[in-house]
């Protein structure tokens, strides 16, 4: 067996593992798997892939494969990106309610003088 990849959290191992088992390979977990800690960070919490050598080179490319859909699902939905269309932002409306509060006193007290 050779070393595909290491994850980090039994969640993303599991959901890797299916599917590659779906592609048809023979595949093996190792690693910090339903410890009782339950680490998800760092080291200890690591997960090895591994496969048959034979394998490996199509395994490497399903791995891609899976990559490249979880990015195109980031970028796969139908809102214009955000700073586009006509709402008034956050900063704007913060910055004229700032000016408001700031600049209503200072004209009360210049009209005394």
């Amino acid at each position: 067996m050779t070393r595909l990849t290491s994850l980090q959290g039994s969640f993303r191992a599991y959901v890797l593992r299916a599917r590659l088992l779906d592609e048809g390979f023979d595949v093996e977990l190792r690693g910090a798997l339903d410890s009782a800690y339950g680490l998800t960070v760092g080291d200890m919490a690591r997960i090895d892939v591994y496969v048959p050598g034979d394998q490996l080179e199509e395994a490497s490319m399903v791995l891609l494969v899976n990559e490249v859909d979880e990015v195109d699902e980031r970028f796969d939905d139908d809102r214009p990106p955000r700073g586009t269309g006509r709402h008034v932002s956050g900063r704007v409306v913060a910055a004229l309610i700032l000016f408001v509060l700031i600049a209503g006193p200072v004209a009360q007290v210049l009209r005394w003088y």
